[in-house]
């Protein structure tokens, strides 16, 4: 097989590096909830809103950014996105009322979906013959820097306080630097090709592309209740807030690592089989780290984390090769609005929680997998979803 030339690997590299960081900004709500909880007076239900308004703000735009995207890809929105980010995202930490802290959120959500359509199109186009490998290292760079994020954030507020929060802004700063000298201006920012439109694409391939729709929706929740909730829930099980972040941080990270085994295991088992382990296994860990205490629950937590996240770039090369000709927006689909969808879970979480407790309502969604399992039996084999998008492509 032909190796990636230079400019490819220049490409990926840095578009992944640029995802590493946005997303680490990305999550830094979640270990801030606690002090910000007692800081402003807010209930579980109204910190459950501010995870919905930051979901909803970086992730239903995605499509409208993934559709100018598949016509001019451009590089602007990959170089200057992150620092946006970067910018709203450090200052939480400054808000002194409920809507202040909102209205920050919302800014830096601008920054976060701006960044994730164009990021990924450009990354299938640089990896060329090898979009598994490339997209693999993409979405595992968003994933351990999300996965990081809380970590970053935990140790700044630690020294220097919650209303200096803006120091963290410094390494999004120097990435934006590096980002604006080293993303390629060549043809990878160039116009797609498309032989079809958008609709006539997506109606060909609705069914397979809906089913993969719900089922990231379902990781997407899980994933989101527990980032969300993680630091609270061990807030009342009595562990300081740094070791709770790191807790959370363990739950990524391993993720983040099954992130990048997926595709590997999707490249020799089959994308679907990945898919049906990932829903049918999940489940039972996460309810067994509810269920449990001590290394044995942490244990639980990281194995359930590899196994649940073990799709992401599974569904997104999935969805790419169904759609090729729009595959920011279908990208944007399973990033974007399927995560954010996926995050409206959150405050309905917070709700059954303050009515019947933290650990009751995350074994309520610890449980959704089992649906998704179902779901993903009905999903295409590789060889099906290879007709289908020749099917749609004209």
């Amino acid at each position: 097989m032909t190796p990636l030339d230079r400019k490819d690997r220049l490409a990926i590299f840095s578009l992944s590096v640029g995802h590493f960081i946005n997303d680490a900004y990305s999550n830094f709500l979640g270990p801030l909830l606690p002090v910000l909880v007692a800081k402003l007076n807010l209930s579980i239900a109204e910190a459950g809103w501010l995870a919905a308004i930051l979901v909803v703000s970086s992730s239903f735009a995605q499509p409208v950014y993934g559709y100018i995207s598949d016509r001019y890809l451009k590089r602007a929105f990959v170089v200057f996105s992150p620092l946006v980010t970067a910018l709203f995202m450090s200052c939480l930490g400054l808000a002194n009322s409920y809507w202040a802290l909102a209205l920050l959120l919302v800014c830096g959500g601008v920054g976060i979906a701006s960044f994730h359509p164009q990021g990924a199109a450009m990354t299938a186009i640089a990896s060329r013959h090898r979009k598994g490998l490339g997209m693999s290292i993409f979405v595992t760079s968003g994933t351990i820097g999300y996965s990081l994020g809380p970590l970053l954030i935990t140790y700044t507020v630690l020294w220097f306080g919650l209303e200096r929060s803006y120091f963290v802004m410094i390494p999004g700063l120097i990435v934006f630097a590096m980002l604006f000298f080293l993303v390629p201006a060549t043809d990878h920012s160039s116009k797609v090709v498309i032989q079809r439109g958008l609709r006539q694409s997506l109606g060909a391939v609705w069914r397979p592309l809906s089913q993969l729709y719900i089922l990231v929706v379902i990781r997407s929740a899980v994933q989101m209740c527990f980032v969300n909730f993680l630091p609270l829930y061990f807030s009342q099980q009595g562990l300081p807030p740094l070791l709770a972040g790191k807790v959370t941080t363990l739950f990524l990270f391993f993720g983040a690592l099954g992130g990048f085994s997926g595709g590997t295991l999707a490249d020799k088992f089959g994308e679907k089989n990945v898919i049906l382990f990932s829903m049918l296994f999940s489940a039972p860990l996460l309810t067994g780290f509810l269920l449990t205490s001590g290394v044995s629950s942490y244990l639980l937590l990281a194995l359930g984390g590899v196994v649940l996240l073990s799709t992401v770039p599974v569904n997104v090369v999935m969805a790419q090769n169904l759609v090729p000709h729009n595959a920011s927006v279908v990208s944007a689909l399973m990033m974007g609005l399927a995560w954010g969808v996926g995050g409206m879970f959150v405050p309905l979480i917070g709700r059954i929680a303050d009515v019947a407790g933290l650990g009751r309502a995350l074994m309520v969604i610890a449980l959704l997998p089992l649906i998704g399992f179902v779901v993903s039996m009905f999903l295409p084999r590789e060889r099906a979803v290879e007709t289908v998008a020749a099917d749609s492509s004209w």
